[in-house]
Parts: C-alpha cells; structure tokens; sequence
C-alpha cells in the first residue's frame, strides 16, 4: 500500500487493547498496520477508510456503535440493515464496517467471537445490494480496489467510468 500510494508512515499510536476489549475480539493485524501508518481519511478521493481519531466521519468505532444501536432497535423488528447477517455484537458473530466508497460501496469484516483471526472481507453496492465475499486480508482488498481490479468494481458508476 505505501508503494501504491506513496504515503510516507504517519506512525500513529493507538490503544488498541481498549478498542479490542470494547468489541470483544481482536481486530485484523494489517489493519491496524495500514491505519497506523495511513490514519483514517479518503485514498484516491473515493474510498473511505476508517479509523479511530480523525472525527465521527471516519472513526469506526463510533459507526459501529450506531450500526450496532440500530441494528438492535426493537422498534425496527427484526429487520437488519445489512440483512441477511446482523452488526456484530461482543460475542457473536456479525458485520462491522470498515470502508467505503463515494459510489455506496460498503466494506466489513465478519466477525465471529469463535474464531478470533478470521476476518473475511463482505463488500456490497447500495444500489445492487448484492454481497460479495473476498477471503482475504484489509490490505489485499483495498490495493486490489485501489489498483482497479475489475471484480472488485461493485459499483455500476464505477464501472462505466473506469473502463
């Protein structure tokens, strides 16, 4: 990602024995790597990558707060807004997110409490609303994404633009 991007490592320290105590799981490596060195913010003006302290727009933590509140809100019944899995709750298994794209793509990670490690990537367009599920690492996912791959193109936009 350094190579692809140029970014010189911000070095950024981060308690992360506090967040992972929080969820209830420990988070992928790499991603904690990418955020300390790249911070939370926007690559190559589209793609939303969260972090922890650059604001509620960018903190993931805090999304998933919300996601989770939601999610759980008896007023909504059992409707979920990432149907047919759930937000992750501590000790269960569910989605939380982690990035986006200025197209309504959606990236998360599913999370299950049982099998600490295991962090396969969930990605969907708002508008298809079709998931997709890639058996790789943060990192791969965002430099497949970043570097064009055509099947990592969820977004029809984004496919008629960049072809």
């Amino acid at each position: 990602m350094i190579e692809l991007t140029g970014w010189e490592p911000l070095a950024i320290l981060v308690d992360w024995a506090a967040i992972e105590g929080e969820l209830g799981v420990p988070l992928p490596a790499d991603y904690k790597e990418l955020y300390e060195v790249f911070g939370g913010g926007v690559f190559s003006d589209s793609l939303y990558f969260l972090g922890r302290h650059e604001g509620p727009a960018f903190d993931f933590l805090a999304q998933w707060r919300v996601d989770l509140s939601v999610d759980q809100d008896s007023k909504l019944g059992d409707v979920s807004a990432v149907e047919p899995y759930a937000i992750y709750a501590p000790g269960g298994k569910g989605l939380v997110e982690w990035g986006s794209t200025e197209w309504a793509d959606e990236y998360f990670w599913l999370i299950d409490a049982e099998r600490p490690g295991e962090y396969p990537v969930l990605a969907r367009s708002n508008d298809v609303g079709a998931w997709h599920r890639y058996d790789m690492s943060t990192s791969e996912f965002l430099y497949r994404v970043l570097s064009a791959t055509p099947e990592f193109w969820l977004s029809q936009d984004f496919r008629e633009v960049d072809q």
